[in-house]
């Protein structure tokens, strides 16, 4: 016992002073710029440029070192993943403040800033999201892994329902022409108000945040996060995509015989057609082409912003064949920064219960985005550390929609497509991720590559567009393909789509739902509208089809599963066996 109690005392590990710590990061931080070692390191940047020509042989099946989170990462190979990381997802980020202007026919210098802003926003909480910052207890803010956020599809789609209402309720100015058409007037307020209303909405998904990740991923199974993300991208191609493809997403699509939208995208374009002119449809799929070959073909760079080749070929020719126009880069400011141009902050009640909708969808995508992630960088998906990486995601991800509007962007969410370069460069160290964000507030500073932007043609953002917003239906597939598809997945997937495909076929099915009411009051007809904006909004109204019949509905025992998928497997083969059989008989 006098043994046991006389054993010595564990030794404290050394203290080290914060003078010192300071020292030795100055230390390596000199030794990482004046080397060649820090500069280059051993990376294959050779396999990174090559393209994988036909002629040039069968490539050698080389890869490069992965460089994990926290791996001492070389400065070029910082910069150039990077740049990689920005421009890929820069297609992204520039569609949906283009499409916001467009839909309420804002001048040039205002959609050239909120091009900018949005470029600006996004790099400055992607930084936040990627830190993973201790705050108490348990508790995290962002994910410490390369996750960076753009503006919101989610958004998108809602938006374009909450500006019909405006426009229909009076909110925004209806201009009536010499000729007797209507027209959208410029409406900026109607953005103020949308960025008003997310505002207050973000405190949701902050709040949700704090909710455990098991039960948030209880509430939102793959069944019904899949079905969302799938109706999401299903709706943008039919609603901006395949639209802008053929012309214009704006009323020239209709064809009308008079007025300025007789023509795409108005009769004072440059080069003005009829709506799906075959002009038109080439210079998208040209641009939709680009992106194949260089798919085909092209050097891992290259494949990781394939959608800027696109754009960039499709410029080209429709620069050299007259259809773009330097009005919107003569206009546009050489340098700009947030707050340049400012909105009027309002809130738009109609348009309070699609806009929690939508941050409830923001954090069922920002759960799958996180676990994708967390995959490629080669970090555990399972335990106490991921869940607190989740519950950090989502957390940043409503603090987000709060300073977003602040930044004048609308909502911001995680996300999905730099996992692809992350699988293909093999780098997962957040320093490419940092200079990522470095390369995304330099571009939205420069206030004349804006203006490049919104010159772009329709037909060309429309090609390349469609393909990311099926890039983005394809996710919502990805993630429905985990779920083990018993009767009741079958049946929840079935009735969400029943409201979800049937609003993207006939838009105006919900819009009449009230009319026959007799003066509501003011309150009853912002909760009619807002019912109204929920159901024709196809994500929105699938997502709410899909959780509460997942809340509702029994979960099935574990021997009707293995009873479910053992009849599947006897019902395959008792049809081929029937087929051999009339094969046979046939034959006799």
């Amino acid at each position: 016992m006098y043994a046991v109690d006389s054993q010595p005392q564990a030794t404290a590990p050394p203290e080290v002073s914060r003078s010192s710590r300071v020292k030795e990061s100055l230390t390596r931080m000199k030794e990482k710029v004046t080397t060649k070692e820090g500069w280059v390191g051993d990376y294959d940047y050779a396999w990174l440029c090559t393209p994988s020509l036909p002629f040039l042989g069968k490539k050698e099946d080389r890869m490069p070192p992965f460089y994990a989170l926290n791996d001492e990462l070389p400065l070029l190979l910082a910069i150039t993943s990077g740049l990689q990381h920005s421009l890929a997802m820069l297609a992204g980020l520039i569609t949906p403040p283009i499409i916001f202007a467009s839909a309420l026919n804002l001048d040039a210098s205002t959609s050239s800033y909120m091009i900018s802003a949005s470029l600006i926003g996004c790099g400055i909480m992607s930084l936040v999201q990627m830190s993973r910052i201790h705050l108490f207890k348990g508790y995290y803010l962002g994910t410490g892994l390369i996750t960076v956020v753009g503006t919101s599809f989610a958004t998108l789609s809602t938006a374009s329902a909450i500006f019909n209402a405006m426009y229909k309720d009076g909110t925004c100015p209806t201009i009536i022409g010499p000729d007797g058409t209507s027209m959208r007037g410029p409406c900026p307020d109607a953005y103020g108000k949308v960025l008003g209303t997310s505002l207050i909405c973000s405190f949701l998904e902050i709040g949700m945040s704090f909710a455990s990740p098991r039960v948030l991923k209880r509430l939102f199974p793959p069944i019904v996060t899949g079905t969302v993300i799938l109706m999401i991208g299903a709706s943008l191609i039919g609603e901006s995509g395949i639209a802008n493809w053929g012309g214009g997403s704006n009323d020239c699509k209709g064809r009308p015989d008079t007025g300025i939208f007789t023509l795409c995208p108005t009769i004072f374009a440059p080069r003005p057609l009829p709506w799906g002119s075959a002009e038109f449809i080439g210079l998208g799929f040209l641009s939709f082409s680009t992106i194949l070959l260089v798919e085909l073909w092209g050097s891992p760079f290259m494949k990781n912003i394939s959608i800027i080749c696109g754009l960039i070929v499709g410029c080209i020719v429709s620069g050299a064949t007259g259809y773009m126009s330097n009005s919107t880069i003569k206009s546009a400011p050489a340098i700009t920064f947030l707050w340049v141009h400012t909105f009027k902050l309002g809130v738009y009640p109609p348009a309070i219960l699609p806009m929690l909708a939508v941050y409830i969808s923001l954090a069922m995508e920002a759960i799958g985005d996180i676990t994708a992630s967390a995959e490629v960088s080669r970090q555990p998906v399972v335990g106490d550390v991921f869940d607190s990486r989740i519950q950090g995601g989502i957390l940043s991800d409503g603090i987000s929609g709060f300073i977003s509007a602040l930044f004048t962007v609308t909502p911001l969410s995680i996300f999905a497509q730099n996992n692809g370069v992350i699988a293909i460069t093999r780098c997962a160290n957040r320093g490419a991720g940092r200079w990522c964000c470095v390369f995304l507030i330099l571009f939205g500073i420069l206030g004349k590559l804006a203006g490049v932007f919104l010159a772009i043609p329709n037909p060309v953002l429309g090609g390349v567009t469609t393909f990311l917003f099926a890039s983005v239906a394809v996710s919502g597939v990805r993630v429905l393909a985990t779920c083990r598809f018993s009767r009741r997945d079958r049946f929840i997937l079935a009735a969400a789509l029943t409201f979800g495909i049937g609003n993207l076929l006939k838009h105006d099915t919900f819009t009449y739902l009230f009319e026959r009411v007799d003066n509501p009051n003011k309150g009853l007809q912002g909760l009619f509208d807002s019912i109204t904006i929920v159901l024709s909004t196809p994500f929105l109204s699938s997502g709410v089809v899909a959780t509460v019949l997942n809340l509702i509905l029994p979960q099935e025992p574990e021997e009707a599963l293995l009873r479910d998928d053992a009849s599947s497997v006897e019902q395959i083969d008792h049809d081929v066996e029937s087929q051999d059989e009339k094969v046979s008989k046939r034959a006799a």
